[in-house]
């Protein structure tokens, strides 16, 4: 009776055509090579049809034992894993997500109040105070750094100073060019002034009273001759003259 059932088992093993292995790890480099390499292909022709048959978004990665990548994707392998993380994000829970979030503020905070008393303390050392906390060592390179800090400024102060002197120069230069232009234009307004009131002058002059003008102008003495010819007598203070005197002093 047992040889039958023996005889059964075996013939429909027979029929199905393999029997059940023991799944476990296989020893031998060459079977666990062969066998890797048949159920790969299985496995990827399996996910070809899940995802023709089914309509279905699938991506397979395997690696082997000895690093070397297998990969299926209908779509795209870097697609399919960018939803899968954005898929696991969105089940996340809201709090888990305000406890991160108010976590990584907190360490922001921290952080900007942390940097904000360091620079609070190097204002002040730079300023001369609170240098009882510092070593020798420190107050010499603050020494080196406040030195470095003003030579700067005052090369950029001398900078400023010489491009307002130059600025200066340029705007003197320009005002005695306006002074000069100036000059000359009030000098030939004053000469058409004159010389258009002497044209209206003779404009309103009558004819007779201009020649007897030139006339007067060209018979007028020249003083400084006749000067020259008064007596010397003329100029004695003890000479007495009657004021009923007739005779008028002339000039020849």
């Amino acid at each position: 009776m047992d040889s039958q059932n023996q005889e059964i088992e075996s013939s429909n093993s027979r029929k199905s055509g393999r029997g059940k292995i023991e799944i476990k790890r296989i020893e031998n480099k060459t079977n666990r090579q062969v066998t890797f390499c048949k159920r790969r292909s299985g496995l990827l022709k399996k996910a070809y049809e899940l995802s023709v048959l089914c309509d279905a978004e699938v991506a397979l990665i395997v690696f082997s034992s000895s690093g070397r990548l297998y990969e299926y994707a209908n779509n795209s392998a870097k697609g399919t894993i960018e939803r899968y993380k954005k898929a696991c994000g969105d089940s996340t829970s809201a709090g888990s997500v305000s406890e991160a979030n108010i976590q990584f503020y907190q360490q922001e905070a921290n952080q900007l109040r942390k940097n904000i008393r360091d620079i609070q303390s190097s204002n002040r050392h730079i300023l001369g105070e609170g240098l009882d906390e510092l070593s020798f060592k420190q107050i010499k390179n603050l020494e080196g750094r406040v030195e470095k800090g003003i030579a700067r400024v005052r090369s950029r102060k001398n900078e400023l100073l010489a491009a307002e002197i130059e600025l200066m120069k340029k705007r003197e230069i320009e005002l005695q060019n306006a002074n000069l232009y100036l000059r000359a234009k009030q000098i030939t307004e004053n000469d058409q002034q004159r010389v258009q009131a002497e044209q209206q002058q003779m404009n309103f002059m009558p004819a007779s009273d201009y020649q007897t003008n030139n006339n007067n102008i060209a018979s007028e003495p020249n003083y400084q001759e006749v000067h020259n010819f008064i007596p010397v007598n003329f100029l004695d203070h003890n000479q007495h003259y009657s004021s009923q005197d007739p005779t008028a002093l002339q000039f020849v």
